[in-house]
């Protein structure tokens, strides 16, 4: 499998996904800067990684979404290839138009970052298909806007259609429903607010996210 990782400036965490990429895949991922206009050939998987791009500035993620190199990760997307959008590059996906739905400003109007518990809701998706159903696992979350929000019609639709794969075990953001993480329609792109890049080896502490990169890399 063929991984990139867009880099944009004020993300802080490409590095950090490049190897949950590296240790899933064998590979070093290609670091694509986001005034390239089109990805390497063959790329299989798409990372579009936290934290910060453009310092969020006007809305998060907001300006990272108009970047040249998003058109190539839509069409990309739209081609069956996996991306995986995590805490602000989840922003950029809904902010692009690849998610619905926006995320705002954490009930509470603070930053939350510690480790806390999701539920994964679906086990059918290529990124969870080595987890049990409504398994419970560990995971950092660092963020300021991860109040995950849609309309009514749309939350439903998203339940119906089995499109949300992550939920919060715990209160954290406020999010509606208690969303982490969201699929699109075609079951491709992966949008989550939590980091499992940083949950991945004895050193993070557990290990509980790596199924998540096994199972694409299986894919």
């Amino acid at each position: 499998m063929k991984t990139a990782v867009i880099v944009f400036p004020g993300s802080n965490c490409d590095r950090d996904l490049a190897v949950a990429f590296e240790q899933a895949t064998g590979q070093a991922p290609h670091m694509v800067w986001h005034q390239e206009t089109s990805l390497p050939d063959g790329i299989d998987l798409i990372g579009v990684p936290g934290d910060f791009s453009y310092g969020d500035y006007l809305r998060s993620g907001a300006m990272a979404a108009q970047s040249p190199v998003m058109r190539a990760v839509s069409d990309a997307a739209a081609d069956g290839r996996y991306v995986l959008g995590i805490c602000n590059g989840f922003q950029v996906l809904t902010e692009s138009g690849l998610l619905p739905g926006a995320l705002m400003r954490n009930a509470g109007i603070s930053f939350v970052c510690r480790d806390v518990k999701l539920t994964v809701a679906n086990t059918q998706s290529a990124f969870t298909n080595l987890y049990d159903a409504g398994e419970e696992i560990s995971i950092p979350v660092a963020h300021h806007d991860g109040n995950y929000f849609a309309d009514i019609a749309t939350l439903d639709r998203l339940e119906g259609e089995g499109r949300v794969v992550f939920r919060y075990a715990e209160e954290v953001n406020g999010s509606a429903r208690n969303i982490a993480g969201i699929l699109n329609e075609g079951g491709n792109v992966l949008g989550m607010m939590p980091h499992p890049e940083n949950m991945i080896e004895p050193l993070h502490g557990k290990v509980d996210c790596m199924p998540l990169f096994e199972g694409l890399a299986a894919a």
